[in-house]
């Protein structure tokens, strides 16, 4: 069947398996790279890593309008039922569910968590897919850590990894990362959408090559590619 991998710029994703919309951190309102509307997009599933702005995003918003399941940690599925959203599952670090799409593993992100309003966000996590046969890790915000090596095990189909530095890993650390997780592609994510995250993804994609040999796919926000 196929699966339809869309970068909406900074750390959001939207996912399509069949018939199902599955978007990942979902930072449109306010971001200045984003090409699309907040009601523009839909989702049957909402997938949300951590709970700062950029990140949490318009879930909200999309959430009350499409209906969608929100997935987050346990504490962010709380704060999303005092702000009306009743359709969430809650997971933690290491634990995974089957949905009828495919299952999501929640991993560790060395990272913080707190919302929008100062409440305690739990801890910040990325997550694994298993889609369609296909294995995704969607590192979200996070800085390195060796474990990546365990969840390579897992093998990887496509690594999405941020290379922004300042709040996340840099370059280095991420091509790092791609030797720790030995994906079969990678998508860099996480980068020039603010000055302080500036970055050459084109350059670390020829790094990353010369170094690992792993293809890195770099997309402009609002392109797809299919696994």
């Amino acid at each position: 069947m196929g699966i339809k991998v869309t970068w909406l710029s900074h750390s959001a994703f939207l996912m399509e398996t069949g018939e199902t919309k599955i978007l990942i951190d979902p930072f449109i309102s306010g971001n200045p790279l984003c090409p699309v509307k907040e009601e523009e997009v839909m989702a049957d599933y909402i997938l949300v890593s951590h709970g700062h702005g950029d990140h949490i995003g318009d879930t909200i918003a999309i959430a009350k309008r499409t209906g969608a399941t929100v997935v987050a940690n346990f504490e962010i599925c709380n704060w999303l039922n005092s702000q009306g959203i009743d359709k969430v599952h809650p997971q933690h670090i290491g634990g995974g569910f089957d949905y009828p799409w495919g299952r999501v593993k929640l991993t560790i992100a060395h990272h913080g968590s707190q919302l929008p309003d100062g409440s305690y966000g739990g801890s910040p996590c990325g997550f694994l897919l298993s889609v369609e046969g296909k294995n995704i890790y969607h590192a979200c915000d996070t800085g390195l850590f060796y474990d990546m090596k365990l969840i390579g095990e897992e093998g990887v189909d496509l690594a999405i990894l941020p290379i922004g530095d300042n709040f996340t890993m840099g370059p280095d650390d991420a091509l790092r990362a791609v030797k720790l997780l030995a994906p079969q592609q990678v998508v860099p994510i996480h980068y020039n959408t603010f000055d302080v995250i500036e970055q050459d993804a084109d350059g670390w994609a020829a790094r990353v090559k010369a170094e690992t040999g792993v293809t890195v796919t770099v997309l402009n926000p609002g392109e797809e590619l299919e696994l």
